[in-house]
């Protein structure tokens, strides 16, 4: 079985083989597979397409199932990566930031930054994010396009197998349907001084959250602030070095920062680690050496830098796991789209369920502080609460994920007889699920479930 295939679902070597089938095309382009995923990647059923159109050509019409022999017209992996780091971008034209104009504009932007007050900010980002609503890749306001092909596939493994269920290891520990982080990333002296207060009104229910520090520049982080945070049961990681937006401009002056970066993560004691304003290369990411990565987005219509990772599940960025931002920031909801409600949130998160992915916030303490968005913030972490109570929703910290995930990627189905266990680190907390089909659509069930 396809190694992509293996890993997302943490199943045992089937009989079923997977191939490419054909000639693939020179070029890389655009083509779906089925009605959910858009892929992009070279394919040999046709001509990929050079941006995206309502015609795009249907990978799957071209897939073949011959006895255990299962035909692609396209190289899984490679597609999957493809969208995964976000290589699709460089046949978009809706970059801004990657032109002459949007580099300038980020320029001028971080420079006059500490001058501006939110309410000038918001102007300057409004006008930046322009015509946001009418880019079609990824899809807004979650995309699911890898998540959607490793089920397409899945689809026809279990056809080569004649709908024999595969056994695979459940995403979540102790059988939860979906996981949720909350984080804050603090961008000022003043919202390092209302973290006491986030604190309080995130231990009213119940939840533990990750804070992101800038090391330099902003603000001066102590050891007993950072004793503080981890006092309460919270985890720290380092945001940036100075949030100037900068960080991935030129690979030296990178690799430079990158040092200081690993230096500051000691001294923070930390496993994970944020880019300032979700600017990203993850080709560079080997300069680091953090445990896990929180600087992707699944849809980055609403982020300076384009793109977004197309999952709603972690993955692997080489040795680091990147744990994809899946949901929109507080400060784009409440100033970008002037939405003072849960109600996008409560949306992504019925949408991220029903793919039983993880559902990721960033909350930042200085745009809490007035009262009307700390209120949303609260009904936000109410509803999470009664998500945790009513469907069993782990709510985790990014770390715990990080450490799940890892474990989760170690642990292996051996099969006893009739039953398959799970073996490995944390199997204890493990689960057998199994993937069959409905019709054409795959559906999952937890072992011991009714």
């Amino acid at each position: 079985m396809d190694q992509s295939i293996k890993d997302y679902f943490r199943c045992p070597d089937m009989d079923s083989d997977i191939e490419v089938g054909g000639s693939l095309s020179t070029n890389e382009g655009f083509f779906k597979f089925g009605a959910n995923a858009i892929c992009y990647g070279q394919c040999s059923d046709g001509l990929p397409a050079e941006q995206v159109t309502k015609d795009l050509l249907d990978a799957s019409l071209g897939a073949a199932v011959n006895g255990n022999q299962i035909s692609l017209p396209f190289d899984l992996p490679r597609v999957v990566e493809n969208l995964r780091q976000e290589r699709y971008t460089t046949k978009l034209h809706e970059l801004a930031a990657q032109t002459p104009i949007g580099k300038s504009w980020r320029k001028l932007y971080y420079f006059l930054r500490p001058l501006l007050p939110v309410s000038v900010r918001k102007r300057f980002q409004k006008a930046y994010f322009v015509g946001w609503d009418k880019i079609v890749v990824p899809h807004w306001p979650v995309d699911f396009s890898v998540d959607a092909l490793m089920k397409g596939v899945m689809a026809l493994v279990l056809k080569s197998r004649h709908n024999e269920k595969v056994p695979f290891i459940w995403f979540w520990p102790d059988g939860a349907p979906s996981c949720a982080i909350m984080t804050h990333d603090v961008e000022t002296q003043t919202g390092l001084d209302f973290c006491n207060h986030l604190m309080d009104l995130d231990a009213s229910l119940g939840i533990k959250s990750s804070f992101q520090l800038i090391p330099e520049t902003r603000y001066t982080t102590s050891d007993k602030t950072l004793s503080n945070f981890h006092t309460r049961g919270h985890e720290v990681n380092v945001h940036d070095l100075n949030h100037d937006g900068d960080l991935y401009q030129k690979k030296e002056e990178f690799l430079r920062r990158a040092v200081q970066i690993n230096q500051y993560a000691k001294k923070f004691s930390s496993e994970g680690f944020r880019s300032g304003a979700m600017y990203r290369n993850q080709s560079w990411y080997d300069a680091f050496e953090f445990s896990y990565d929180m600087s992707v987005p699944n849809v980055a219509h609403l982020e300076p830098q384009r793109g977004g990772c197309c999952t709603v599940m972690p993955y692997f960025i080489g040795d680091i796991l990147e744990l994809p931002l899946t949901t929109i920031q507080d400060y784009s909801l409440f100033h970008i789209l002037g939405d003072y409600s849960t109600n996008l949130w409560i949306q992504q998160m019925e949408l991220i369920l029903e793919q039983n992915g993880l559902m990721s916030f960033i909350a930042h303490p200085d745009y809490l502080m007035e009262p009307r968005a700390r209120e949303v913030y609260l009904e936000l972490l109410t509803h999470l609460a009664k998500m945790h109570v009513d469907k069993n929703l782990w709510i985790a910290l990014p770390g715990d994920v990080n450490r799940w995930w890892r474990n989760r990627s170690q642990m292996q189905l051996v099969r006893h007889g009739d039953q398959w266990q799970i073996e490995g680190p944390d199997a204890h907390r493990a689960r057998v699920a199994y993937a069959t089909l409905a019709g054409n659509r795959v559906v999952y069930t937890l072992n011991g479930a009714s």
